[in-house]
């Protein structure tokens, strides 16, 4: 990998920052890279940047660091951009949020059915949808062969529209197939002797295969329902991978929904606060509930005091907050290292359905999906065993559709479209409460060029 130039987009976060370049010090080949961290909140460059660097010289990894806010900049001469930012911050999907609440829509008006997770908002997201093709569109003007790394949500739709309407080379991440290893640890299971796949779109995937020593172990998760479930108890809101509604809709889609793939189950789960209580266990009601999300909100600001701590206080040992030893399991510095130095490896992508890998779903959407990669480029794993079809046409069908609805939406800057997507939901008593809460999101302060995008079409 020596040589290569790595571009970080939004790399104010700083933990996540941190933890891709703790993985590129420690990936053998490394050496000589340069990484550009970019950022507008100069106050988080600054910390990451001062990490970072200081990190790298704890690690005695030969690595080159530059700061930048200007994203431009940044992706000069780039081999790979990894987009991680989140335009507005958190403040503004509270505020889209608040103004959907107002109008009768609780957690606001984009937890849609089958797309639950608290900050995966596509139809209030312009900004965020804007942003993304931006990213891409500069990258074919100033690092046409670099590799486009999508990380920040809504990957599913990102990744999606990034493909279609650009001719960069775009992957999208995620690390919510790790819940396999959730699975497997909750019934006693080696992973190392389980031959598993999944399958589906981002934040919407199923355990396809899932053996033991060769063998079907679906039954020993039968056995676990019967006899352990009773016994769960969430660590935290995000601790739902054994939850109930898990198992329930375990047992109604006939396998194992897998990662977040469980927070954008049906509205059965999220009616109301002690709808989610029961289905995603006490006291939070998972991280898709007012108490759940505060808990993330103090938890992202304690992470946020503890970088600018990290990076202020140089008497704190960084190899100890940070073991050498330790990979973070992000896939995106191993990617890189497979494909640039053919370490070989299996990985867990969002691409462009070719093939097709997932029969029935068209060829330019994303599909999540197990790969190999290598210096050769990315192999997709055939699906087998398939997807049951209860769950292509109960539950990746609609999400499909949602992806596809919000997307013409922001392509055409037709408001129409987002209040017939809007009429559909249940929360919905009329139609004139659909155009208030879209023109209410429409009048937020930063919403003026969303606003302007948003004309009734003739």
């Amino acid at each position: 990998m020596s040589g290569i130039k790595l571009s970080i987009i939004g790399a104010g976060s700083a933990i996540f920052s941190l933890k891709l370049v703790g993985d590129l010090c420690k990936t053998k080949g490394s050496s000589g890279s340069s990484v550009s961290l970019m950022d507008i909140d100069e106050k988080r460059l600054n910390s990451v940047h001062l990490l970072a660097a200081r990190y790298a010289a704890a690690l005695g990894a030969n690595l080159k660091f530059e700061k930048t806010t200007d994203m431009k900049r940044s992706i000069e001469g780039a081999d790979f951009v990894i987009n991680t930012a989140l335009i507005g911050g958190h403040g503004q999907l509270d505020a889209s949020r608040k103004a959907g609440e107002m109008h009768g829509y609780a957690r606001g008006i984009d937890s849609q059915e089958f797309n639950m997770v608290s900050d995966y908002n596509t139809l209030s997201n312009y900004n965020q949808l804007k942003y993304f093709l931006e990213v891409a569109h500069n990258m074919e003007e100033i690092c046409p062969n670099a590799w486009l790394l999508q990380s920040a949500n809504p990957v599913f739709e990102g990744t999606t529209l990034i493909s279609r309407y650009s001719d960069i080379k775009v992957i999208g991440f995620c690390h919510g197939h790790y819940g396999v290893e959730i699975v497997a640890r909750s019934l006693g299971l080696d992973i190392k002797e389980v031959n598993w796949q999944v399958a589906g779109f981002n934040h919407n995937i199923w355990l396809t295969r899932f053996l033991y020593k060769d063998k079907d172990a679906y039954p020993l998760l039968d056995q676990w329902i019967e006899k352990e479930a009773m016994k769960w108890k969430p660590e935290d809101p995000f601790d739902d991978q054994m939850s109930p509604a898990a198992i329930d809709m375990y047992k109604f889609y006939g396998r194992m929904p897998i990662g977040d793939s469980i927070r954008n189950g049906s509205w059965k789960y999220h009616y109301h606060l002690e709808a989610k209580k029961k289905w995603y266990g006490e006291p939070w009601g998972g991280a898709d509930s007012d108490l759940g999300w505060a808990w993330y909100q103090n938890y992202l600001k304690a992470s946020t005091d503890k970088s600018f701590k990290l990076a202020l206080d140089k008497s704190i040992n960084l190899l100890q907050e940070f073991p050498p030893e330790v990979m973070s399991r992000e896939q995106h510095i191993p990617f890189i290292d497979a494909l640039i130095n053919g370490n070989q490896g299996r990985f867990v992508l969002n691409i462009p359905n070719k093939g097709p890998i997932i029969p029935s779903i068209p060829e330019d959407v994303a599909v999540e999906v197990p790969v190999i990669v290598d210096q050769e480029g990315i192999h997709p794993e055939e699906i087998n065993p398939p997807l049951p079809k209860r769950i292509m046409d109960m539950y990746l069908a609609p999400r499909r559709s949602r992806m596809e609805w919000a997307l013409e939406a922001f392509v055409y800057g037709d408001k129409r479209i987002l209040q017939e997507i809007l009429v559909r939901d249940p929360r919905t008593k009329s139609f004139e409460q659909a155009e208030a809460v879209i023109d209410e999101i429409l009048a937020l302060p930063f919403n003026k060029e969303m606003k302007k995008h948003y004309e009734i079409k003739k």
